[in-house]
């Protein structure tokens, strides 16, 4: 067994609906921490809710919302996406607005501080209130922020607190040195490549009177925590650091695999500047981060004037939720950009899961009712194909499916070369030996199935252990 196996996803923003981007993000977690699982490893499991900071706050006013039940009604969105998105029972959900994360916040910015790696300063710059930060003039693509090319630049001019990434130049390039600390491999050249071109301290607080809703500065009212400082540190704070009082942060955390997900554009935030601040406030930093790519359609990034937009939810009303899940993890690339459209969604629900999977179960389990007295005894569990672990231990969800799929053809083919319901009429001890091996390799690719279709795998080990033909359970779609 390896090492307690801590998993967390990045907190999206609750100034919009759940989108499909972050369902890709959380059902990618889901995967690893179910398949980890099945593995023998013990699994902390974390999600939540970034609820502070300057969009949220004029969201909320643009709504005529009090902030605070703004962000409560976002994030009962977000928590019913565990129902949605058949997420793991036991996943962790943080609010950046919970009681013991804002003191969690408070006191790295006390260690931060501690260490000399906070100072105030006036200081002017363009802002980009759609990533929450400032923006370097090599940072700007024509007059915009290349992440938000929408939204106008804000011009400010105050006196903030900073904290000094330039200290911390050596350090990260040592730490991004280390293979695996980012997968794929090119953004952690990437990560390199931007220590590199030198580090610039960040302002990390904002004037409360202009921007209230945050997390107020240690020992200074005027000023709150700039939104990243303070949500970065939900990593640590639903383990409970600092007091640890379950002692769940050493186990998971400083003697545990850390292990963090995000999107491609947060290469900076996770493993640069969150990194530099767990090396101020003496915690152990993160071992390692898996950026995925963004996912769009007809070949243009989603827009809702553009009419692109794919709703995770309503894939789900109408396919179920597994279905939504296959997608994402046999045909969204792993790590770079992926094109979906409703046309291909369809096609491969059709195919792989009406016609693939569905129609399998369905076959073999009728003939097991139709000639098996009682169920087959429960199957031990076996070791999973050397190229399946090898996939998920590298994250590449979709050649773990391959290899599912490719057991799946197998048994189609051996109900046509064995022929079971012919064999049965004219010897019946042969036959029910052919349908019960046909069951027992079922049931194995139930179980390899558990990580990416929970419902599903159980769905067929029940129809199984009850000697029954499941309910159908894709049905193909016109």
């Amino acid at each position: 067994m390896s090492k307690p196996l801590y998993l967390t996803t990045t907190l999206p923003y609750v100034n919009a609906e759940p989108h499909i981007g972050f369902a890709l993000e959380i059902v990618q977690a889901d995967i690893i921490a179910r398949y980890r699982r099945l593995m023998g490893d013990e699994v902390f499991f974390n999600t939540g809710t970034d609820e502070h900071g300057q969009k949220i706050f004029q969201k909320a006013r643009d709504t005529g919302k009090d902030t605070q039940a703004y962000v409560d009604e976002y994030a009962e969105k977000f928590q019913a996406l565990k129902g949605v998105l058949g997420l793991s029972d036991d996943i962790h959900f943080i609010r950046t607005t919970d009681a013991h994360h804002k003191s969690a916040a408070q006191e790295i910015w006390k260690r931060c501080e501690k260490a000399g790696d906070i100072y105030k300063k006036k200081y002017k710059g363009m802002y980009c209130v759609g990533d929450e930060m400032f923006l370097k003039e090599s940072d700007i693509v024509n007059g915009k922020c290349p992440n938000h090319p929408t939204m106008e630049l804000v011009e400010i001019e105050e006196e903030n607190y900073f904290f000094r990434l330039s200290a911390y130049q050596e350090k990260l390039t040592a730490y991004v040195q280390q293979e695996g600390v980012i997968v794929p491999e090119w953004r952690r050249q990437e990560a390199l490549n931007f220590i590199s071109q030198g580090l610039e301290d960040f302002s990390i607080s904002r004037i409360k009177e202009k921007m209230s809703w945050g997390i107020p500065v240690p020992g200074d009212d005027t000023q709150v925590m700039y939104v990243w400082f303070d949500a970065l540190t939900n990593y640590i704070s639903t383990l409970g650091w600092p007091e640890d009082e379950k002692g769940e942060f050493k186990k998971f955390w400083t003697d545990g695999q850390v292990l963090q997900m995000a999107g491609k554009d947060q290469v900076r935030f996770q493993s640069v500047m969150w990194q530099a601040m767990l090396m101020a406030a003496g915690v152990k930093n993160t071992d390692a981060v898996i950026y995925h790519g963004f996912i769009t359609s007809g070949g243009q990034k989603m827009s809702k004037s553009i009419g692109n937009v794919i709703d995770p939810l309503s894939i789900v009303s109408e396919y179920g939720t597994d279905a939504l899940r296959y997608f994402l993890a046999r045909h969204v690339h792993p790590f770079e950009d992926s094109d979906v459209t409703m046309e291909r969604f369809k096609e491969a629900y059709n195919a792989d899961l009406a016609n693939g999977i569905g129609n399998l179960a369905s076959r073999i389990m009728t003939l097991a009712q139709n000639n098996l007295e009682s169920p087959v005894s429960r199957p031990a569990p076996v070791g999973f194909a050397v190229a399946y672990t090898n996939a998920l231990d590298s994250y590449h969800y979709s050649v773990a499916l391959e290899v599912v799929w490719a057991e799946i053809q197998k048994l189609d083919q051996q109900i046509v070369e064995t022929e079971p319901f012919k064999v049965i009429k004219v010897d019946k001890e042969r036959g029910k030996e052919l349908i019960s091996a046909l069951v027992v390799n079922l049931y194995t690719i139930a179980r390899m199935l558990n990580p990416f279709m929970p419902a599903t795998s159980a769905s067929i080990k029940e129809a199984i252990l009850a000697n029954k033909k499941p309910v159908n359970l894709f049905q193909r779609k016109e």
